[in-house]
């Protein structure tokens, strides 16, 4: 599903739970027009800028990080790890391509738990 689509979706689950989830009260709490997220959700305008998509999954309770792959953006933290050492990363992101995801879940936590 597209950014635009995916977002509006969301709310819109949320807001038939909660009045407070309508695109005005919505677009206020993430700190932009309601003109402008309509025309966001509608694909009418590309993805907003990375600080605006972590503000919007934050709200909507989302994933900062699928949001920003799914407007086509990596979030700054991710780029200053690759951006340290590209050429091992590169290689560890194609060697995880075509890993099940939860072999990738298993090896992630055993480099967050691990002793170095």
């Amino acid at each position: 599903m597209a950014f635009a689509a995916y977002i509006r979706d969301c709310r819109e689950r949320l807001r038939q739970q909660d009045r407070r989830y309508s695109l005005r009260q919505t677009a206020q709490r993430v700190g932009m027009q309601p003109a402008y997220l309509s025309k966001i959700e509608r694909g009418d305008f590309p993805p907003p800028s990375e600080e605006k998509i972590r503000l919007i999954a934050e709200d909507l309770g989302e994933d900062c990080d699928v949001l920003l792959a799914m407007a086509g953006k990596v979030s700054q933290d991710l780029q200053e790890i690759i951006r340290a050492r590209p050429a091992l990363f590169a290689k560890l992101i194609r060697a995880l391509r075509s890993a099940p995801d939860d072999k990738v879940e298993e090896i992630a936590r055993e480099i967050r738990d691990g002793e170095w």
